[in-house]
């Protein structure tokens, strides 16, 4: 079932101010469990988790900075 655009837009909101938070704790602290590997690879798992963690998230994030297509003008 595809979402509305007010939904999608909603979910974003959440997924932006409530997961992406937490999700970047959680990234820190695992990687600080693992007793802090160099610089570099420090720097390429942030990266590589910075991408992934929007991949699922994409269909949310498509069109919202557009006009809402289902307003009346």
């Amino acid at each position: 079932m595809a979402l509305s655009y007010k939904a999608r837009k909603r979910w974003a909101l959440v997924i932006l101010l409530v997961g992406m938070p937490a999700y970047v704790i959680a990234c820190v602290t695992v990687l600080n469990l693992l007793e802090r590997p160099s610089f570099l690879v420090e720097l390429l798992v942030y990266v590589v988790l910075g991408i992934l963690w929007a991949v699922p998230f994409k269909f949310v994030f498509k069109g919202i900075g557009q006009p809402d297509p289902d307003a009346k003008d």
